[in-house]
């Protein structure tokens, strides 16, 4: 088999190049032909007809959230995992909430923001008023898109959640509840296909969130049942073949879903459980093509 993994050029961090050597690394081991290219290296042009593209893989690993790029793979008859249209849901929090929760899947409390057309906008008191009556104080609020936890904010008051919101309101945004019970706590599970292969805990000594990015520590972690099931379920909501699957601790350690990685990068996983996340995602991609697996 033939495979392209494709990664962001224009990402200026060594973590995104490692991914894509982990997946093409594994891809070999399986026997596979398997080439990095950058997405730069693809011309997109859409008026291309679905057969223009010469040479084509049997499938693409599709490690970026170039969605325009991965639809025009998709157009041209490529299997590009995962799909575009998973990646795009990924990418956006407040569609994933939206499809998360239509499955029936435990997330935070979440309230979205008005649409400003990119403007900086004052919200009536009102407003403020009836989502802290909602959602309690202090509450989240956080970008629809954004990544290893930067567009995440606590807000501890409602001086302190008037200025977030003001000062990030010209992007999609939302206030969440706030799950104490997690404070600097939270689980990555690695889901491929309907298993869950592997997990970890994360801990923040000063900080709500738990991202390693942000200084959290990494341990192997044993998930319960109730985790695995409420993990595999919430990447089948969003369509994924594998993602990383973030749950935070609630109440009595009832597991709620903050986020589903649809490009979840697996070397930290690797180095707290010693599990190859990219071994398993090849070989589920390979089930697939031959027609033996399927979500």
């Amino acid at each position: 088999m033939k495979c392209w993994i494709i990664y962001n050029t224009f990402l200026k961090s060594d973590k995104f190049i490692d991914y894509a050597q982990m997946i093409q690394e594994a891809a070999q081991y399986m026997g596979h032909e398997a080439i990095i290219y950058k997405n730069s290296d693809i011309l997109n042009l859409i008026t291309s007809p679905p057969e223009s593209l010469k040479e084509k893989p049997d499938y693409v690993v599709f490690t970026d959230k170039d969605i325009y790029l991965a639809q025009y793979l998709e157009a041209q008859g490529i299997l590009v995992y995962n799909s575009s249209q998973t990646i795009e849901t990924s990418d956006d929090k407040i569609k994933t909430y939206q499809q998360l929760a239509h499955a029936g899947v435990l997330v935070p409390e979440t309230i979205i923001i008005p649409k400003t057309y990119g403007n900086f906008v004052h919200l009536e008191d009102e407003f403020f008023d009836s989502a802290i009556q909602q959602l309690g104080m202090p509450l989240i609020v956080k970008e629809a898109f954004g990544s290893f936890g930067e567009q995440v904010y606590l807000a501890n008051n409602l001086s302190e959640l008037k200025e977030l919101v003001f000062h990030h309101s010209d992007q999609p945004l939302m206030l969440q509840q706030f799950i104490s019970t997690s404070y600097g706590r939270d689980v990555r599970i690695q889901v491929v296909g309907n298993q869950v292969i592997a997990a970890m805990e994360r801990r923040a000594q000063n900080d709500f969130r738990a991202n390693v990015t942000t200084g959290a520590q990494m341990l192997a972690y044993n998930p319960s049942a109730d985790e695995i099931n409420i993990a595999v379920k919430a990447s089948q909501a969003i369509g994924a073949q594998f993602s990383g699957v973030d749950l935070l601790f609630g109440p009595n350690d009832t597991p709620i879903v903050c986020e589903v990685n649809a490009n979840a990068h697996i070397r930290n996983l690797l180095l707290a459980t010693g599990v190859n996340a990219a071994y398993e995602m090849i070989r589920h991609i390979e089930g697939i093509l031959k027609g033996k697996k399927h979500l």
